[in-house]
């Protein structure tokens, strides 16, 4: 039980700092780096408790790599989903307003709607991440800086990623903030659901034939 609550706290506070960098500023650095620290400092305060996956890409990467078994998988993702939407209730709370809690979106100003390069965006963006999380996990002498390692990914892929959707690679990430701010937010969530599971499905492929 533990893990899972570890899942769920750090879900909820990735949302909560991450969505919530994103909501009071539009400063593509500071969005990135949130993302990036929040998942550092998760690292090393629950990764000895659950391997803080906090997103159901990675724990679906980590399934399909043979890391984890896939009832335990469907379980990190009941969690992780259940702290995404407490994430985004609590930043909703503390903004006074659920109208926007950095939702993603396709029908940016440099995807107009273009649902294919958005799925290719996310799926791409996603297969970095968990490809990195895959190799670097993979090797015990890593242990004191995997957290580094992954938080600096994050960071990387939200720099190139928010002027296209503001940067999922997290399906439920997208669903919290999506399930308040409703409407099209909501209408638009399954790309962000999808395409980081496929890519992080492409990423366990490729490390399974090729690098493990």
């Amino acid at each position: 039980m533990k893990k899972y609550i570890a899942e769920c706290i750090g879900t909820c506070l990735l949302v909560l700092f991450g969505c919530g960098v994103a909501v009071l500023t539009s400063n593509t650095v500071g969005i990135a780096l949130a993302f990036g620290l929040v998942v550092v400092a998760m690292a090393y305060s629950i990764g000895n408790v659950s391997g803080c996956h906090i997103n159901p890409a990675v724990s679906v990467g980590m399934a399909f790599a043979g890391k984890m078994e896939w009832k335990e998988c469907a379980k990190y993702v009941i969690a992780q989903v259940v702290g995404a939407i407490i994430g985004a209730a609590l930043l909703g709370y503390f903004l006074g307003s659920f109208e926007t809690l950095g939702a993603n979106y396709y029908d940016t100003r440099l995807l107009d709607g273009d649902i294919l390069k958005s799925l290719l965006v996310e799926a791409t963006l996603t297969f970095v991440f968990v490809l990195t999380i895959l190799g670097v996990t993979d090797r015990k002498e890593n242990g004191h800086i995997t957290g580094l390692i992954i938080g600096l990914t994050l960071t990387l892929v939200h720099l190139i990623g928010i002027p296209f959707t503001g940067t999922s690679v997290n399906p439920a990430r997208s669903l919290g903030p999506a399930i308040f701010e409703g409407s099209e937010a909501l209408s638009q969530v399954w790309l962000f659901i999808i395409a980081p599971l496929i890519g992080a499905l492409i990423a366990s492929i490729i490390y399974k034939k090729l690098l493990k």
